[in-house]
């Protein structure tokens, strides 16, 4: 049988479709709207478009978005004086700094400044903690994202081999700690792959469930891969670009190389990307909801 392509793009439009509903409810039944701000230093075109597409998703869903763009030589001390602000925003449930930020600002001085009610993209150490505990916190969203594809494609995690090849903080760790909860889309047998494992070949080929995330174009091939996994390909690699103009993406994993041989795999563009924007609007919703004491 051909392999199940797990669409990033279907599964985000059904979850932003539950999403608009339940914030509707929330501003009928309750008077609250969930509000977002997202704060961009500097003139980076990738984060320019990711910043763009968040506030556009967060207007078409109902969420009140909020944008503040800086020029590349904002000093520290402004940037966390307005972080500041809008932690003290009440108005405000969501606050998302653009990574990567200028040299001379310190990103984790930045990201712990947020208050971790506002956290939505979880990179907060409280955040982090609770997710390292199990406790209700913001997810973040990537991780966030490849759970709920698991989940919705159908993909059974309880007790699988789960091999994940990648450690960052963003990804990598997080999905890991997830995977191996107990929680739905969780209670699996986890490894994590890096740049010093001895033998990845020998840990690829025994999951049933593999997670790539470690920004090194086409490194997974098919003959490193198990006979019915599922792979989860979280790279998003430019490669080249087309007489359009357009980029020529790849992801993490030879797509060509390896669906013939896996149960489901996720395509790069359109796999596991569409749904961290998502999750953030998830996210934001909750901080909502936790605002109002609704949750």
């Amino acid at each position: 049988m051909p392999a199940q392509i797990i669409s990033g793009v279907e599964t985000a439009k059904a979850i932003r479709e539950e999403l608009a509903t339940e914030i509707a409810d929330l501003k009928t039944q309750h008077g609250v709207v969930p509000g977002l701000v997202t704060i961009l230093v500097g003139e980076d075109p990738a984060s320019q478009s990711y910043v763009a597409a968040k506030n556009k998703t967060a207007h078409a869903l109902g969420i009140h978005s909020e944008q503040v763009t800086l020029p590349a030589d904002t000093s520290e001390e402004e940037l966390l004086r307005i972080v500041g602000e809008y932690n003290a925003n009440t108005a405000i449930h969501g606050i998302l700094v653009q990574l990567p930020l200028p040299k001379h600002i310190n990103e984790a001085k930045v990201l712990f400044a947020i208050d971790p009610e506002k956290d939505v993209d979880g990179f907060h150490p409280v955040n982090v903690g609770k997710m390292m505990l199990g406790e209700r916190c913001f997810l973040p969203c990537t991780p966030h994202g490849i759970l709920e594809l698991l989940q919705r494609s159908g993909t059974e995690t309880s007790g699988a081999e789960v091999v994940v090849v990648g450690r960052s903080n963003i990804v990598g760790k997080p999905i890991a700690n997830l995977m191996l909860q107990k929680r739905e889309a969780g209670n699996a047998t986890v490894t994590i792959c890096h740049t010093r494992t001895k033998d990845m070949d020998y840990h690829t080929k025994r999951a049933d469930i593999l997670i790539v995330a470690a920004g090194v174009p086409k490194m997974i091939k098919g003959n490193q891969v198990k006979e019915g996994a599922v792979v989860i390909d979280v790279g998003v690699n430019r490669i080249g670009q087309a007489e359009s103009g357009k980029a020529i993406l790849a992801g993490d994993v030879d797509f060509n190389d390896v669906v013939d041989k896996v149960k489901a795999i996720t395509p790069v563009p359109g796999g596991v990307g569409p749904m961290t924007i998502t999750m953030l609007m998830k996210n934001t919703l909750q901080a909502a909801k936790q605002a109002a004491g609704l949750i």
